[in-house]
């Protein structure tokens, strides 16, 4: 039976340098007025679904899937990894990184996309397709 143990303390220690040192100091140089803020830029993403038009606010690190759950759009969808295949879409425009998806690279060369596994790169539209659509051309390929 393996025990874990956390203390609120590194188990290590660090040895006390008894001789000072001759390093040049380091300086530095910050100018007022230039900002050191880094800015998150959220994504427009246009979802056709059903016949409906639902634009979001996507952030580049959460997947389209996942906003639009959070924003009550019923898009069908199961493993929410990629795998299962249950949350096609059809790229109209923009850019997606679904490097975690499952999909063929032929396919994605389609403008084909698991909304589970798709992280907005910039603007996009994406309308929602049948699962079959995109199994049969994800088969398609494998067999190539």
């Amino acid at each position: 039976m393996a025990t874990l143990c956390v203390t609120p303390f590194p188990s290590f220690t660090l040895a006390k340098q008894l001789l000072p040192t001759k390093l040049p100091s380091l300086k530095l140089n910050y100018r007022a007025g230039r900002s050191l803020k880094t800015t998150v830029r959220s994504y427009k993403v246009l979802i056709e679904h059903e016949g409906q038009s639902t634009e979001l606010e996507v952030e580049p690190d959460e997947t389209i899937l996942s906003k639009a759950l959070d924003s009550g759009l019923p898009v069908p969808h199961d493993c929410k990894l990629g795998v299962c295949m249950t949350c096609p879409a059809k790229l109209i425009s923009g850019t997606v990184d679904q490097s975690e998806g499952m999909l063929s690279d032929d396919v994605v060369e389609r403008g084909y996309a698991l909304l589970c596994a798709s992280y907005p790169k910039s603007d996009c539209h994406i309308r929602t397709i049948p699962e079959d659509e995109l199994l049969s051309l994800q088969l398609a390929t494998a067999n190539d």
